[in-house]
């Protein structure tokens, strides 16, 4: 459901309005309906076993935030019997990152689970400062998305986890379906909505989310006064617009049905179901997921994305692996092939020393 949240002087309480104006709960029993609903998400879709050592994907944001609350609660209240951890990446953004590795510094005594932080500097020898500063703030977004997965990825299988649960959420998975769509990324689109990700490799993936709208976690957030930050480099994401799109279809006026303007947060549900019903042809060619011959990471290309990304960056070439044309094409093919698994063998060298210590 979708919530508008007042404050009712006369019973000194908040009250959460339902988005249709139904009904009204008050902040004791939306926050039972809320963690209600994502033990029955995890429990019916077998999420993790008794005994997962699970790394809890933390940025400081709100979801993540309210996620490492979520995980602690339920694991102890339903006996899970989960090992859980923080993991969080420093990406290096200077007036960001700091405040939201305090952030998760803070859940980390709070919730009373151990934090592990594992640097891009650390990691390819960049923080994103200085990528931003070789590529500008138009596509800064693919570097940090490609590394910050590679890095979470890799922190997780060096810190033994069984699993990692993130904190994507309903509005964030319509998106994702929304951009495959528009990019016409068969191989994306098909395992988009799985509520699971990875399965065969070293570290599957999970959303907890998945079912859970954004408005919700920010209510949880405020009502439970968590402190969270915001990206500096986001605004700038093409998903933006994907996320303007699907906030004008929550707000599509439903006047002509019933006396009063309703938005209508079905359209979120709506578009994931869509993402779940697409069947790829059995003629689609689609990609074969193998590794990278540089660096071992799971990675449909001879060379994954990271591999390319940064040799591009050490090359004084930042666009080279944004590019899609034909040109760029060669130029990768014919980079330095010895030099690109130099830099891959220092990615690895420098995972190598990340200590297992909290």
């Amino acid at each position: 459901m979708i919530y508008h949240v007042t404050y009712d002087a006369e019973l000194a309480n908040w009250l959460l309005t339902e988005s249709c104006g139904h009904w009204q709960v008050c902040r004791e029993c939306f926050f039972c309906a809320f963690e209600e609903e994502i033990h029955r998400t995890i429990v019916e879709n077998c999420l993790f076993k008794k005994g997962d050592r699970v790394a809890i994907a933390a940025s400081g944001g709100k979801d993540s935030t309210v996620l490492a609350h979520i995980m602690t609660l339920l694991n102890k209240r339903h006996d899970y019997g989960l090992d859980l951890f923080l993991l969080s990446i420093d990406e290096g953004i200077t007036g960001y990152r700091d405040d939201s590795l305090e952030t998760v510094k803070r859940n980390e005594v709070q919730y009373g689970i151990p934090l592990k932080v594992v640097s891009y500097k650390t990691l390819y020898g960049w923080t994103m400062d200085d990528i931003v500063r070789e590529i500008g703030r138009k596509n800064n977004c693919t570097f940090c998305g490609v590394f910050r997965r590679q890095a979470l990825d890799r922190g997780g299988v060096v810190m033994k986890a069984d699993k990692m649960a993130t904190g994507h959420n309903a509005d964030d998975i319509a998106e994702t379906v929304l951009l495959n769509i528009l990019r016409g990324d068969i191989a994306r689109l098909a395992r988009c909505t799985a509520i699971t990700t990875g399965e065969d490799s070293a570290l599957p993936r999970c959303k907890p989310f998945k079912y859970t709208y954004e408005k919700e976690i920010c209510i949880k957030a405020e009502l439970c006064s968590s402190f969270w930050t915001l990206g500096i480099y986001s605004p700038n994401a093409y998903r933006g617009f994907a996320r303007e799109f699907i906030k004008d279809l929550e707000s599509i006026s439903c006047s002509r049905y019933v006396d009063v303007d309703i938005y209508r947060p079905r359209a979120i549900l709506d578009i994931i179901k869509s993402g779940e019903d697409f069947r790829i042809a059995s003629t689609a060619k689609m990609p074969e997921q193998g590794v990278c011959k540089r660096c071992g990471y799971i990675s449909s290309q001879e060379c994954c994305k990271a591999c390319v990304l940064l040799e591009g960056l050490n090359r004084g070439l930042p666009r080279l692996g944004i590019s899609r044309t034909r040109a760029s094409n060669k130029k990768i093919t014919a980079s330095n092939e010895e030099g690109g698994q130099a830099e891959a063998n220092k990615v690895k060298e420098r995972l190598s020393s990340v200590s297992l210590d909290f």
